[in-house]
């Protein structure tokens, strides 16, 4: 059954004009018909059964016949800093950490940092980014959408962020061993395609993330956060 997120108030049996977004996609493109049912979703829990009731030139509307309160999302909170790369790498780590759960992504820079985004000019790419979280919740079934976080420098966001668990994936003569249980709210530091330099790491590690490698693999930037991700979702079940 096709899955739509849109950000409303929903309600069990109310009647609810459906978004321009979700109205292209069903009615235009999937060429929806009276009857036909779907899922809505608005990224505050659960998600909801409707039933296309009305559609017209402009708009179309649905009548909200059942909530289903299913939560697929990670049972721990996880945060992933990744520094910002070129090209479809990003837009691959994001829809691929949402598919595997992830709370929330802290867009970074660092010294080898292949961008940078002047907010202004570049809110474009901004929501493209959250457009693809969005995406791959419809996708897999999530009904929480990840935050994607407007950039901040590496040393700013080591020293700010809070959790129980703080990581950062780099390569370490020192083993490290994630605890089990898990804690509730974990960070990742993820650098890009160059790696950190020495000195984030050790920045890092000054605040208390701790070096996590797997195996002894230099992982690529889009490639690392499945790998974690893939790890706490096993540790997790």
């Amino acid at each position: 059954m096709n899955r739509f997120y849109m950000d409303a108030a929903l309600t069990i049996h109310d009647h609810v004009i459906l978004s321009e977004t979700v109205f292209h996609h069903w009615c235009r493109v999937l060429r929806g018909k009276i009857d036909d049912q779907a899922i809505l979703f608005n990224g505050q829990g659960g998600e909801y059964l409707v039933r296309l009731i009305d559609i017209n030139k402009k708009n179309a509307s649905v009548y909200i016949e059942q909530f289903f309160a299913d939560d697929r999302t990670l049972a721990v909170n996880v945060t992933i800093g990744q520094v910002m790369s070129k090209g479809d790498r990003m837009d691959y780590a994001i829809q691929k950490a949402t598919e595997l759960g992830v709370h929330s992504i802290q867009l970074l820079t660092s010294e080898r940092c292949e961008m940078r985004l002047k907010y202004d000019r570049d809110q474009k790419k901004f929501d493209h980014w959250q457009g693809i979280a969005i995406a791959a919740c419809e996708q897999c079934g999530m009904n929480r959408i990840p935050k994607i976080l407007a950039p901040l420098a590496v040393e700013t966001w080591v020293q700010q962020h809070q959790a129980d668990l703080k990581l950062v994936m780099a390569l370490s003569q020192e083993k490290f061993s994630l605890p089990t249980p898990l804690p509730q709210n974990i960070a990742v530091l993820i650098g890009p395609e160059g790696g950190l330099s020495d000195t984030e790491i050790h920045t890092a590690n000054q605040y208390d993330f701790q070096s996590w490698t797997i195996g002894s693999r230099v992982l690529r930037t889009e490639t690392a956060p499945i790998v974690a991700l893939s790890i706490f979702n096993l540790l997790c079940q």
